[in-house]
């Protein structure tokens, strides 16, 4: 949250946030026994649905102990403990405790949690789900003895006070509630989705003091893009341009279980959630989220696009007068193909690559500046991915290179400033080969 924000969120006074769950306060909701889900146990399962461990496991560290460095508008902050260690983790929490961090964002001894951690989404995970998830964390972790880092916000922007202001006005409280108007499969995938998949915290735009702008799928903001960190997540609706309205169901299991399909394949912080989470889910619940995402109208209705050949033909007639052009032709085109069509799942397709037509050009612009993670799938890292350019290409070639891929074969997005490109330059950095990909435990 920016300074602003904050502000803007103390203005409005002091409150104290309300027990939500007074029943669960009161230590009414028992552990549930653990069954199987995707051969692991359930509390285990649910972890990687949430997919915990991206955030709170640091590059050469352990599973869960905390310390991956993330920055926000205020300064860095670090992810904590929450391995069951009693005096560095979460090992002295009761059932209570864990809803209120997990469900509320309030830590065991009172303060607020910034809202870095999904809280708002996780807030509509179920009462057995989140009893599963505190059993797996208490008794299946292995214990860490790591302090946590405290953050690099300095005072007066480090009191965290007004969020609990912020709370009450913008996080829903209520587990989720099955839509009796869909069937059980289109419920299990909107549960999985707003809950514990937490998808509109990226993929939500932000309002004034950062809020997410609704966090339901009854309105046409929700899972319809944004951009954070240099990346523009995904607009996860139906439309025809810039969403999913071209992608088949098929094609949704495809992206979330094998890392891609004939439309897009994941980068940037999706990585993440790809290598430790979504590949990892049953068929069930990946054919449940892609109903769920499928039934989703569009943002933008009018929105099309068609396949034209003419960049193409262009190119292979060795015209390569229109800025960028020539660029694409020596760097991009041997594994995204002339035509835009990329190489099969490995290489994806530029033309009417959603991530492309965006109307914000940061992710064109961040993979050719800093290049792509990698990205493990089934326990194997890929042999191809996107490779750095910030070293090769100027501020002006990639500007052009990114104008041109944008407007090529059919794709009519805007066109890429010199200035888009400085600034994503001055605030990202090259891609690590570092992958956060941990056994749970």
């Amino acid at each position: 949250m920016k300074p602003l924000r904050l502000m803007y969120a103390a203005a409005l006074g002091a409150a104290m946030i309300l027990a939500m769950n007074p029943g669960l306060a009161a230590g009414q909701l028992s552990v549930q026994p653990a069954a199987q889900l995707g051969g692991e146990p359930r509390g285990a399962y649910l972890a990687r649905a949430a997919d915990c461990v991206a955030c709170h496991s640091a590059p050469g560290g352990r599973p869960f102990a905390g310390g991956l460095k993330m920055g926000t508008p205020l300064g860095n902050i670090f992810s904590t403990n929450i391995t069951p260690d009693a005096q560095t983790g979460i090992g002295s929490y009761s059932l209570a405790d864990f809803d209120r961090a997990v469900r509320q964002g309030v830590a065991k001894d009172g303060h607020q949690l910034y809202p870095a951690m999904p809280y708002p989404s996780y807030a509509r995970i179920s009462d057995a789900d989140l009893a599963a998830l505190y059993g797996y964390f208490m008794h299946e972790v292995t214990p860490v003895h790591q302090q946590n880092r405290a953050s690099e916000i300095r005072w007066p922007l480090n009191v965290r006070w007004p969020l609990a202001v912020w709370n009450r006005l913008f996080v829903d409280s209520h587990p989720y509630r099955a839509d009796p108007a869909h069937d059980a499969q289109w419920n299990r995938g909107a549960y999985l989705v707003q809950s514990l998949g937490h998808c509109g915290a990226c993929h939500t735009p932000r309002g004034v003091a950062f809020e997410e702008e609704t966090t339901g799928g009854n309105d046409s903001a929700f899972l319809g893009g944004a951009t954070l960190d240099g990346w523009t997540a995904s607009d996860l609706r139906g439309d025809q341009a810039t969403g999913l309205g071209r992608w088949s169901k098929a094609d949704i299991v495809a992206f979330l279980k094998d890392g891609g399909n004939a439309h897009a394949s994941v980068f940037g912080s999706m990585i993440d959630v790809y290598n430790n989470s979504s590949q990892f889910l049953t068929d069930d619940d990946l054919d449940a989220i892609a109903t769920y995402l499928k039934s989703l109208p569009p943002r933008h209705p009018g929105q099309t696009w068609t396949y034209d050949d003419t960049a193409a033909r262009t190119l292979k007639q060795g015209d390569l007068r229109m800025p960028g052009a020539e660029t694409f032709r020596t760097q991009c085109a041997s594994c995204h193909g002339i035509d835009g069509k990329g190489l099969g799942r490995r290489l994806p397709s530029l033309a009417g690559n959603p991530n492309v037509l965006a109307a914000d050009p940061s992710s064109v612009v961040d993979l050719i500046l800093n290049g792509s993670q990698r990205v493990v799938r089934h326990g194997v890292p890929d042999s191809y991915r996107m490779a750095p350019f910030r070293l090769q290409l100027s501020d002006e070639e990639i500007a052009d290179l990114a104008t041109w891929v944008r407007q090529a074969w059919g794709n009519h997005a805007g066109a890429v400033t010199q200035s888009d490109v400085a600034k994503l330059r001055a605030s990202t950095d090259m891609s690590s080969d570092q992958v956060i990909i941990l056994k749970m435990r």
